[in-house]
Protein backbone atom coordinates (compact mmCIF):
# COMPACT_ATOMS: atom_id res chain seq x y z
CA UNK A 1 0.00 0.00 0.00
CA UNK A 2 2.91 2.29 0.80
CA UNK A 3 4.27 1.84 -2.53
CA UNK A 4 1.40 2.49 -4.30
CA UNK A 5 0.33 5.72 -2.26
CA UNK A 6 4.57 6.66 -3.06
CA UNK A 7 3.57 6.34 -6.59
CA UNK A 8 0.60 8.59 -6.24
CA UNK A 9 2.54 10.72 -4.63
CA UNK A 10 4.97 10.66 -7.28
CA UNK A 11 2.69 11.14 -10.30
CA UNK A 12 0.99 14.06 -8.81
CA UNK A 13 4.15 15.55 -8.15
CA UNK A 14 5.54 14.97 -11.78
CA UNK A 15 2.08 16.88 -12.86
CA UNK A 16 2.48 20.02 -10.75
CA UNK A 17 6.11 20.35 -11.88
CA UNK A 18 5.34 20.17 -15.19
CA UNK A 19 1.97 22.67 -14.97
CA UNK A 20 4.73 24.50 -13.25
CA UNK A 21 8.09 24.81 -15.74
CA UNK A 22 5.50 24.16 -19.14
CA UNK A 23 3.51 27.27 -17.38
CA UNK A 24 7.03 29.64 -17.26
CA UNK A 25 7.47 28.94 -20.86
CA UNK A 26 4.17 29.78 -21.75
CA UNK A 27 3.59 33.02 -20.22
CA UNK A 28 7.18 34.00 -21.60
CA UNK A 29 6.20 33.47 -25.03
CA UNK A 30 2.86 35.46 -24.24
CA UNK A 31 4.60 38.25 -22.75
CA UNK A 32 6.72 38.61 -25.43
CA UNK A 33 4.76 38.29 -28.44
CA UNK A 34 1.75 40.47 -27.17
CA UNK A 35 3.58 43.06 -25.69
CA UNK A 36 2.49 45.01 -22.64
CA UNK A 37 -0.87 45.88 -24.06
CA UNK A 38 -2.11 42.55 -25.00
CA UNK A 39 0.05 40.64 -22.00
CA UNK A 40 -1.92 42.80 -19.66
CA UNK A 41 -5.33 42.28 -21.03
CA UNK A 42 -4.58 38.44 -21.08
CA UNK A 43 -3.73 38.46 -17.89
CA UNK A 44 -6.90 40.76 -16.29
CA UNK A 45 -8.88 37.77 -18.07
CA UNK A 46 -7.11 34.99 -17.00
CA UNK A 47 -7.68 36.42 -13.19
CA UNK A 48 -11.12 37.15 -13.42
CA UNK A 49 -11.96 33.53 -15.50
CA UNK A 50 -9.84 31.85 -12.28
CA UNK A 51 -12.06 33.33 -9.69
CA UNK A 52 -15.00 32.74 -11.37
CA UNK A 53 -13.87 28.99 -11.46
CA UNK A 54 -13.74 28.89 -8.46
CA UNK A 55 -17.43 29.01 -8.27
CA UNK A 56 -17.89 25.88 -10.37
CA UNK A 57 -15.86 24.03 -7.55
CA UNK A 58 -18.78 23.42 -6.09
CA UNK A 59 -18.32 19.47 -4.08
CA UNK A 60 -15.08 19.05 -4.61
CA UNK A 61 -12.35 15.85 -4.01
CA UNK A 62 -12.51 16.41 0.04
CA UNK A 63 -16.09 15.47 -0.36
CA UNK A 64 -16.62 13.14 -3.21
CA UNK A 65 -13.25 11.25 -2.88
CA UNK A 66 -14.17 9.86 0.53
CA UNK A 67 -17.89 8.95 -0.74
CA UNK A 68 -16.88 6.77 -3.38
CA UNK A 69 -14.64 5.00 -1.28
CA UNK A 70 -17.45 4.38 0.85
CA UNK A 71 -19.34 2.99 -1.81
CA UNK A 72 -18.37 -0.44 -3.04
CA UNK A 73 -20.43 -0.66 -6.09
CA UNK A 74 -19.72 0.44 -9.42
CA UNK A 75 -23.70 1.27 -9.65
CA UNK A 76 -23.37 3.27 -6.83
CA UNK A 77 -20.64 5.00 -7.50
CA UNK A 78 -22.11 6.51 -11.34
CA UNK A 79 -25.26 7.66 -9.49
CA UNK A 80 -23.05 9.94 -6.77
CA UNK A 81 -21.01 11.28 -9.68
CA UNK A 82 -23.62 11.93 -12.15
CA UNK A 83 -25.51 14.37 -9.41
CA UNK A 84 -21.90 16.05 -8.32
CA UNK A 85 -21.04 16.45 -12.06
CA UNK A 86 -24.98 18.08 -12.66
CA UNK A 87 -24.18 20.41 -9.66
CA UNK A 88 -20.86 21.52 -10.93
CA UNK A 89 -22.08 22.20 -14.30
CA UNK A 90 -24.88 24.10 -13.25
CA UNK A 91 -22.50 26.39 -10.98
CA UNK A 92 -20.07 26.21 -14.16
CA UNK A 93 -22.68 28.22 -15.98
CA UNK A 94 -23.66 30.42 -13.17
CA UNK A 95 -19.66 30.81 -13.33
CA UNK A 96 -19.53 32.14 -16.66
CA UNK A 97 -22.30 34.55 -16.15
CA UNK A 98 -21.17 35.65 -13.43
CA UNK A 99 -17.81 36.83 -15.32
CA UNK A 100 -19.94 38.09 -17.96
CA UNK A 101 -21.65 40.49 -15.69
CA UNK A 102 -18.46 41.56 -14.13
CA UNK A 103 -17.34 42.40 -17.34
CA UNK A 104 -20.15 44.56 -17.99
CA UNK A 105 -20.44 46.01 -14.67
CA UNK A 106 -17.39 47.04 -14.69
CA UNK A 107 -17.53 48.50 -18.08
CA UNK A 108 -14.47 46.62 -19.23
CA UNK A 109 -13.40 47.14 -22.85
CA UNK A 110 -13.38 44.83 -25.82
CA UNK A 111 -9.28 43.83 -25.15
CA UNK A 112 -10.57 42.61 -21.46
CA UNK A 113 -14.17 40.91 -23.29
CA UNK A 114 -12.70 39.13 -25.63
CA UNK A 115 -9.98 37.08 -23.73
CA UNK A 116 -12.15 36.72 -20.89
CA UNK A 117 -15.29 35.31 -22.70
CA UNK A 118 -13.04 32.72 -24.35
CA UNK A 119 -11.00 31.56 -21.29
CA UNK A 120 -14.41 31.32 -19.70
CA UNK A 121 -15.48 28.37 -21.80
CA UNK A 122 -13.05 26.38 -19.80
CA UNK A 123 -14.95 26.85 -16.78
CA UNK A 124 -17.76 24.54 -18.61
CA UNK A 125 -15.18 22.10 -19.52
CA UNK A 126 -12.77 22.09 -17.08
CA UNK A 127 -14.47 22.20 -13.72
CA UNK A 128 -17.63 19.66 -14.17
CA UNK A 129 -15.26 16.99 -16.15
CA UNK A 130 -13.22 16.92 -13.09
CA UNK A 131 -15.57 14.03 -11.02
CA UNK A 132 -13.21 11.78 -13.26
CA UNK A 133 -10.07 12.74 -11.47
CA UNK A 134 -11.86 12.49 -8.11
CA UNK A 135 -12.89 8.99 -9.13
CA UNK A 136 -9.44 8.13 -10.12
CA UNK A 137 -8.18 9.81 -6.85
CA UNK A 138 -10.73 7.27 -4.82
CA UNK A 139 -9.44 4.43 -6.35
CA UNK A 140 -5.56 5.37 -5.58
CA UNK A 141 -4.56 5.24 -9.50
CA UNK A 142 -3.65 8.88 -10.78
CA UNK A 143 -1.23 8.12 -13.14
CA UNK A 144 -4.02 7.82 -15.84
CA UNK A 145 -5.63 11.52 -15.01
CA UNK A 146 -1.54 12.93 -14.98
CA UNK A 147 -0.98 11.70 -18.15
CA UNK A 148 -4.20 13.01 -19.41
CA UNK A 149 -3.29 16.57 -17.91
CA UNK A 150 0.30 16.24 -19.21
CA UNK A 151 -0.71 15.31 -22.99
CA UNK A 152 -3.70 18.24 -22.93
CA UNK A 153 -0.51 20.58 -21.05
CA UNK A 154 1.57 19.67 -24.46
CA UNK A 155 -1.18 20.54 -26.55
CA UNK A 156 -1.22 23.72 -24.68
CA UNK A 157 1.97 24.70 -25.08
CA UNK A 158 2.43 23.07 -28.85
CA UNK A 159 -0.99 25.17 -29.92
CA UNK A 160 0.91 28.56 -28.08
CA UNK A 161 4.07 28.24 -29.55
CA UNK A 162 2.98 27.28 -32.97
CA UNK A 163 0.83 30.85 -32.92
CA UNK A 164 3.91 32.61 -31.82
CA UNK A 165 6.01 31.26 -34.77
CA UNK A 166 3.61 32.17 -37.40
CA UNK A 167 3.39 35.53 -36.05
CA UNK A 168 0.03 36.12 -34.82
CA UNK A 169 -0.07 38.40 -31.80
CA UNK A 170 -4.44 38.42 -31.65
CA UNK A 171 -4.57 37.77 -27.39
CA UNK A 172 -8.08 35.55 -28.63
CA UNK A 173 -6.24 33.66 -30.58
CA UNK A 174 -3.75 32.31 -27.44
CA UNK A 175 -6.96 32.62 -25.08
CA UNK A 176 -8.57 30.00 -27.58
CA UNK A 177 -5.20 27.78 -27.26
CA UNK A 178 -5.84 27.47 -23.21
CA UNK A 179 -9.47 26.38 -24.30
CA UNK A 180 -7.92 23.57 -26.55
CA UNK A 181 -6.36 22.31 -23.23
CA UNK A 182 -9.53 22.45 -21.08
CA UNK A 183 -11.54 20.42 -23.91
CA UNK A 184 -9.04 17.89 -24.24
CA UNK A 185 -8.65 16.85 -20.99
CA UNK A 186 -12.89 16.98 -20.71
CA UNK A 187 -12.67 14.63 -23.98
CA UNK A 188 -9.77 12.47 -22.51
CA UNK A 189 -11.19 12.51 -19.07
CA UNK A 190 -14.81 11.09 -20.17
CA UNK A 191 -13.70 8.68 -22.72
CA UNK A 192 -12.15 7.14 -19.80
CA UNK A 193 -14.56 7.02 -17.64
CA UNK A 194 -16.83 5.58 -19.86
CA UNK A 195 -14.69 2.85 -20.59
CA UNK A 196 -14.38 1.48 -16.69
CA UNK A 197 -17.89 2.58 -15.43
CA UNK A 198 -21.52 1.38 -16.48
CA UNK A 199 -23.73 4.05 -18.30
CA UNK A 200 -27.01 3.22 -17.33
CA UNK A 201 -29.51 6.25 -16.77
CA UNK A 202 -29.73 8.07 -13.64
CA UNK A 203 -32.71 9.68 -12.04
CA UNK A 204 -32.20 12.89 -10.31
CA UNK A 205 -32.46 12.82 -6.33
CA UNK A 206 -33.06 16.13 -4.71
CA UNK A 207 -32.12 14.74 -1.25
CA UNK A 208 -28.56 13.90 -2.35
CA UNK A 209 -27.96 16.66 -4.47
CA UNK A 210 -28.74 18.81 -1.37
CA UNK A 211 -26.49 16.96 0.87
CA UNK A 212 -23.70 16.60 -1.52
CA UNK A 213 -24.47 21.26 -1.77
CA UNK A 214 -24.50 21.59 2.18
CA UNK A 215 -21.59 18.84 2.85
CA UNK A 216 -19.45 20.92 -0.17
CA UNK A 217 -20.08 23.92 0.91
CA UNK A 218 -17.70 24.91 3.36
CA UNK A 219 -14.10 23.78 1.04
CA UNK A 220 -16.30 25.99 -1.79
CA UNK A 221 -16.67 28.72 0.05
CA UNK A 222 -12.57 28.63 1.45
CA UNK A 223 -11.58 28.10 -2.30
CA UNK A 224 -13.72 30.92 -3.41
CA UNK A 225 -12.45 33.38 -0.55
CA UNK A 226 -8.95 31.64 -1.57
CA UNK A 227 -9.17 32.48 -5.29
CA UNK A 228 -10.40 35.90 -3.98
CA UNK A 229 -7.39 36.66 -1.99
CA UNK A 230 -4.84 35.98 -4.47
CA UNK A 231 -6.29 37.15 -7.96
CA UNK A 232 -8.46 40.43 -6.51
CA UNK A 233 -5.06 42.47 -7.13
CA UNK A 234 -5.23 42.80 -10.47
CA UNK A 235 -8.72 43.44 -10.73
CA UNK A 236 -8.36 46.19 -8.09
CA UNK A 237 -5.41 47.36 -9.80
CA UNK A 238 -6.26 47.05 -13.83
CA UNK A 239 -8.26 50.67 -13.58
CA UNK A 240 -5.61 52.55 -11.74
CA UNK A 241 -2.23 52.51 -13.68
CA UNK A 242 -1.54 51.94 -17.52
CA UNK A 243 -1.20 48.64 -19.25
CA UNK A 244 2.76 48.96 -18.88
CA UNK A 245 2.75 48.96 -15.17
CA UNK A 246 -0.08 46.37 -14.70
CA UNK A 247 1.76 44.07 -17.23
CA UNK A 248 4.85 44.60 -15.16
CA UNK A 249 3.02 43.66 -11.98
CA UNK A 250 1.77 41.04 -13.74
CA UNK A 251 4.47 39.42 -15.30
CA UNK A 252 6.21 39.49 -11.51
CA UNK A 253 3.73 37.70 -9.63
CA UNK A 254 3.52 35.17 -12.53
CA UNK A 255 7.37 34.47 -11.60
CA UNK A 256 6.61 34.41 -8.07
CA UNK A 257 3.20 31.96 -8.19
CA UNK A 258 5.12 29.66 -9.59
CA UNK A 259 8.01 29.75 -7.25
CA UNK A 260 5.96 29.58 -4.39
CA UNK A 261 4.09 26.53 -6.03
CA UNK A 262 7.15 24.83 -4.98
CA UNK A 263 5.48 25.09 -1.17
CA UNK A 264 2.93 22.97 -2.63
CA UNK A 265 4.29 20.61 -4.06
CA UNK A 266 6.81 20.19 -0.81
CA UNK A 267 3.97 20.11 1.25
CA UNK A 268 2.15 17.46 -1.23
CA UNK A 269 4.82 15.16 -1.15
CA UNK A 270 6.20 14.82 2.56
CA UNK A 271 3.00 15.47 4.10
CA UNK A 272 0.96 11.93 3.31
CA UNK A 273 4.23 9.83 5.41
CA UNK A 274 5.16 12.83 7.33
CA UNK A 275 1.83 14.20 8.63
CA UNK A 276 -1.23 12.14 7.70
CA UNK A 277 0.05 8.65 8.65
CA UNK A 278 1.29 9.62 12.24
CA UNK A 279 -0.79 9.67 15.51
CA UNK A 280 -2.59 13.18 16.65
CA UNK A 281 0.46 14.03 19.19
CA UNK A 282 3.17 12.98 16.16
CA UNK A 283 0.85 14.77 13.38
CA UNK A 284 0.59 17.59 14.86
CA UNK A 285 4.01 18.26 15.86
CA UNK A 286 5.26 17.43 13.05
CA UNK A 287 3.49 19.96 11.01
CA UNK A 288 5.41 22.64 12.78
CA UNK A 289 8.64 20.32 11.82
CA UNK A 290 7.24 20.48 8.03
CA UNK A 291 6.47 24.70 8.06
CA UNK A 292 9.78 25.60 9.49
CA UNK A 293 11.24 23.26 6.99
CA UNK A 294 9.59 24.62 4.12
CA UNK A 295 10.12 27.96 5.47
CA UNK A 296 13.42 27.88 5.38
CA UNK A 297 13.47 26.45 1.48
CA UNK A 298 11.46 29.29 1.32
CA UNK A 299 14.09 32.11 2.66
CA UNK A 300 17.14 29.92 0.50
CA UNK A 301 15.15 30.09 -3.18
CA UNK A 302 14.20 33.98 -2.20
CA UNK A 303 17.68 35.34 -2.16
CA UNK A 304 18.99 34.40 -5.79
CA UNK A 305 15.91 35.42 -6.74
CA UNK A 306 16.07 38.45 -5.52
CA UNK A 307 19.86 39.01 -6.38
CA UNK A 308 18.82 37.78 -10.05
CA UNK A 309 15.72 39.64 -10.96
CA UNK A 310 17.14 41.82 -13.21
CA UNK A 311 18.33 38.86 -15.65
CA UNK A 312 15.18 36.73 -14.98
CA UNK A 313 12.88 39.13 -16.14
CA UNK A 314 15.16 39.92 -18.99
CA UNK A 315 15.58 36.31 -19.72
CA UNK A 316 11.93 35.55 -19.62
CA UNK A 317 10.37 38.58 -20.65
CA UNK A 318 12.59 40.86 -22.72
CA UNK A 319 13.29 44.50 -22.49
CA UNK A 320 9.96 45.54 -22.29
CA UNK A 321 9.33 44.35 -19.34
CA UNK A 322 12.67 45.48 -17.50
CA UNK A 323 10.15 47.23 -14.60
CA UNK A 324 9.03 44.36 -13.69
CA UNK A 325 12.38 43.71 -12.16
CA UNK A 326 11.90 46.02 -9.12
CA UNK A 327 8.02 44.70 -8.33
CA UNK A 328 9.59 41.21 -7.96
CA UNK A 329 12.23 42.02 -5.95
CA UNK A 330 9.76 43.46 -3.44
CA UNK A 331 7.02 40.30 -4.06
CA UNK A 332 9.79 38.03 -3.30
CA UNK A 333 10.51 39.41 -0.11
CA UNK A 334 7.26 38.25 1.05
CA UNK A 335 6.91 34.89 -0.79
CA UNK A 336 8.47 33.02 2.31
CA UNK A 337 5.17 33.99 3.97
CA UNK A 338 3.43 31.91 1.56
CA UNK A 339 5.83 28.67 2.33
CA UNK A 340 5.11 28.69 6.03
CA UNK A 341 1.49 29.07 5.31
CA UNK A 342 1.41 26.04 3.86
CA UNK A 343 3.26 24.24 6.40
CA UNK A 344 0.34 25.22 9.01
CA UNK A 345 -2.80 24.66 6.35
CA UNK A 346 -1.57 21.40 6.47
CA UNK A 347 -2.64 21.07 10.20
CA UNK A 348 -6.33 22.35 8.96
CA UNK A 349 -6.17 19.40 6.24
CA UNK A 350 -5.10 17.17 8.56
CA UNK A 351 -7.95 17.56 11.51
CA UNK A 352 -10.39 18.08 8.77
CA UNK A 353 -10.61 21.81 9.97
CA UNK A 354 -12.15 23.02 6.63
CA UNK A 355 -13.98 26.32 9.11
CA UNK A 356 -10.28 26.97 9.94
CA UNK A 357 -9.30 27.41 6.32
CA UNK A 358 -12.34 29.43 5.35
CA UNK A 359 -12.02 31.68 8.24
CA UNK A 360 -7.78 32.10 7.28
CA UNK A 361 -8.72 32.65 3.93
CA UNK A 362 -11.39 35.10 4.89
CA UNK A 363 -9.36 37.08 6.57
CA UNK A 364 -6.54 37.37 3.67
CA UNK A 365 -9.25 38.51 0.91
CA UNK A 366 -10.48 41.20 3.35
CA UNK A 367 -7.00 42.39 4.11
CA UNK A 368 -6.01 42.34 0.46
CA UNK A 369 -8.90 44.35 -0.33
CA UNK A 370 -8.77 46.78 2.13
CA UNK A 371 -4.98 47.32 1.80
CA UNK A 372 -5.70 47.57 -2.00
CA UNK A 373 -8.10 50.01 -2.53
CA UNK A 374 -6.25 52.14 0.10
CA UNK A 375 -2.83 51.57 -0.89
CA UNK A 376 -3.25 51.39 -5.05
CA UNK A 377 -4.59 54.84 -5.92
CA UNK A 378 -1.56 56.21 -4.23
CA UNK A 379 1.12 54.23 -5.11
CA UNK A 380 0.10 51.78 -7.92
CA UNK A 381 1.70 48.48 -8.41
CA UNK A 382 3.58 48.77 -4.94
CA UNK A 383 0.62 49.18 -3.18
CA UNK A 384 -0.64 45.58 -4.77
CA UNK A 385 2.51 44.08 -3.24
CA UNK A 386 1.79 45.92 0.26
CA UNK A 387 -1.48 44.20 0.13
CA UNK A 388 -0.17 40.99 -0.88
CA UNK A 389 2.42 40.75 2.23
CA UNK A 390 -0.01 41.94 4.42
CA UNK A 391 -2.36 39.41 3.26
CA UNK A 392 0.14 36.52 3.79
CA UNK A 393 0.94 37.58 6.96
CA UNK A 394 -2.07 37.56 8.42
CA UNK A 395 -2.63 33.65 7.07
CA UNK A 396 0.48 32.75 8.62
CA UNK A 397 -0.29 34.57 11.93
CA UNK A 398 -3.57 32.37 11.47
CA UNK A 399 -1.93 29.44 10.46
CA UNK A 400 0.40 29.83 13.85
CA UNK A 401 -2.47 30.39 16.38
CA UNK A 402 -4.43 27.26 14.43
CA UNK A 403 -1.36 24.91 15.68
CA UNK A 404 -1.12 26.58 18.91
CA UNK A 405 -4.88 25.93 19.70
CA UNK A 406 -4.44 22.38 18.09
CA UNK A 407 -1.22 21.72 20.48
CA UNK A 408 -2.90 23.05 23.18
CA UNK A 409 -6.01 20.64 22.85
CA UNK A 410 -4.28 17.98 22.46
CA UNK A 411 -2.47 18.33 25.58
Amino acid sequence: MRRRIASNVGWMLLDRCSQVLVGIGIVAILARTLGTDGFAAFQYAQSLVLIGASVALICGSEVVVPRLVALGDLAAQHRLLKHVFRLRLLAACCAYLLVCGFLWVSRQGDASWQPALILGIAILLREPSGVVIAWTQAHTQTRPSVLINLASLALKAGSVATLAVMGIHAVGAYAAAFVLEALMAAVLLGTFYRKYMPQQAVDYDGQLTRQLFRDGSLFWISFMLMMAARRADQLILRPHVPSEEFAAYAAAMQIVDNYTTLATILAGGIAPLYVYARDASAGIRNVLKLAAFITIVGVAGAVPLILLAPWIVHLLYGAAFAEASSLLRLATLASPLVFADVGFTILAAYLRKPRWIAIKWGLAFLATVAVDLSAIPRFGAKGAILGYAVANVLATLAGIYMWLHARRAQA
